[in-house]
């Protein structure tokens, strides 16, 4: 009997996992130019390429350089007197603790932040 159920249990496992395999991948990107303060997201992205190509769109500045590309979670960027720091969460609160201690100072304060669907 306990045979048939743990069979029933990895059957019923496999459409399951299918299922999660097949959820679409969203992309996201943070592009940012410390100098002029200007930064731009995208979070809707099918693509990597995507995903920068539309950061850098919104950032509104030419020298703009992407900064962090994310994939199904969220980014952060944190800048302050020392340096700018970006870095990846499962949430957006994980992307921002990570961003600022990355970061290194007193003076570090989130700039921008995205989360893909």
């Amino acid at each position: 009997m306990k045979l048939a159920c743990a069979a029933c249990a990895a059957l019923l496992a496999v459409p399951i996992a299918a299922a999660e395999a097949k959820q679409p991948s969203f992309y996201g990107a943070i592009a940012y130019h410390r100098d002029s303060q200007s930064w731009g997201t995208s979070h809707e992205a099918r693509t990597a390429r995507e995903a920068k190509i539309g950061a850098l769109q919104r950032c509104g500045e030419r020298r703009c350089e992407v900064v962090i590309a994310i994939r199904n979670g969220c980014g952060a960027l944190a800048d302050g007197a020392k340096r700018p720091a970006a870095a990846a969460g499962a949430t957006r609160d994980e992307a921002q603790t990570k961003a600022l201690r990355k970061c290194g100072g007193e003076s570090c304060r989130i700039v921008a932040w995205a989360c893909t669907p």
